[in-house]
């Protein structure tokens, strides 16, 4: 994987965005975010399955209103959505969130956003310029790509914010097109230092969203392109913060939480019910096993390299299985016995404790 892109800092309350700060996890309620109530209880959800920074949408003065009391509540930075008003925008700052985000594309009055910039400053509020493909066209811009416009039109923001001595400046540039957020992001990341905020936007149900953010979000981070994400999925938003998770940790920038279960698709030379056994083993791995590699490889052909890659491991053969434990072979066992006998051994093994293979 390419060296990380080396960006400016950015302090979110008490996380750091940027820097040589972790990749950040986010994702948004999906409550009405009046409802104090429902809000701070799906945030607490969020928080337990390791959301870092939240976002709250902010359609009315009214929502703005209700930030405070939803932050005293919340143990995570709270970020206000903001579109088209920067009177609530003032709110939202007032009520003593962690991050703003704007679109200054949806506030065209120059002045008024140069207000909410100063209140930011005052209160050492980030913000997030956050500009979308659906708010960017203008008449008479139908032949420039989409991605040269969002680049265009964020470096002018920022050189604005700049001009009046903001920093504290993060950026999204996203689509509902891979190719065209991918397109994006790599220019603005040679073009600027500023830390940048992964996501693909609009990307529908969980299916669909899950295969464009692990393209897009991480094929940018394969190029050492981003700082935090927020995968989108039309959906509960805990969806948001496993799929995150689990793009992370496929990229190996985060620890894998319990375990990890490698097999093989399956082929014409597979011998044993590799299906079955792989299910039934998923369904009764212990979580607590943290860090931990099992592998149940089908055949011989790559079975017994996997298995012995793994910190345990099978490799199938005509009815019976090889057993490999942190890589030297352990003892032959019919396909009947294959799923007992690998959580019994898995039961006795200690999870590692530097998050990788425990070998």
């Amino acid at each position: 994987m390419t060296k990380r892109r080396r960006s400016r800092p950015v302090q979110v309350g008490d996380v750091q965005i940027g820097g040589d700060a972790p990749v950040t996890l986010q994702s948004m309620t999906k409550t009405h975010t009046t409802d104090v109530k429902a809000t701070v209880e799906q945030i607490k959800e969020l928080e337990d399955i390791g959301c870092e920074i939240i976002r709250a949408a902010v359609p009315t003065r009214e929502a703005a209103g209700c930030l405070g009391e939803i932050k005293k509540q919340i143990q995570i930075p709270l970020v206000a959505d903001i579109h088209f008003s920067h009177r609530m925008a003032l709110d939202a700052i007032e009520q003593g969130v962690d991050k703003i985000r704007i679109n200054p594309g949806n506030m065209k009055d120059r002045g008024k956003v140069e207000e909410v910039v100063r209140a930011a400053k005052d209160k050492g509020v980030a913000i997030r310029i956050g500009v979308n493909s659906g708010s960017i066209r203008d008449r008479g811009q139908e032949d420039v790509p989409m991605a040269d416009l969002m680049v265009d039109a964020i470096l002018r923001y920022c050189e604005h914010f700049e001009s009046l001595g903001f920093r504290d400046i993060v950026l999204s540039l996203k689509a509902s097109d891979v190719p065209t957020t991918m397109d994006a992001y790599r220019r603005v990341a040679k073009e600027c230092d500023y830390p940048l905020h992964l996501g693909i936007t609009a990307a529908g149900p969980a299916a669909t969203s899950i295969m464009k953010s692990a393209i897009g979000i991480g094929g940018l981070l394969s190029e050492g392109i981003g700082d935090t994400l927020r995968v989108s999925i039309t959906g509960h938003p805990t969806e948001e913060i496993k799929a995150g998770k689990s793009i992370l940790e496929a990229l190996r920038l985060r620890e894998v939480e319990g375990w990890e279960l490698i097999s093989c698709p399956m082929c014409g030379r597979c011998e044993i019910d590799l299906e079955s056994i792989v299910e039934e083993v998923r369904s009764k791995l212990p979580p607590e096993k943290r860090g931990l590699q099992i592998a149940i490889m089908g055949c011989a052909v790559n079975g017994p390299g996997e298995a012995q890659e793994c910190d345990l491991g099978i490799a199938g053969g005509h009815g019976f299985g090889l057993l490999f434990k942190r890589g030297e072979m352990v003892r032959k066992i019919p396909e009947s016995e294959m799923v007992s006998q690998l959580l019994k051994e898995l039961d006795e093994m200690s999870a590692p404790t530097n998050g990788g293979s425990g070998k």
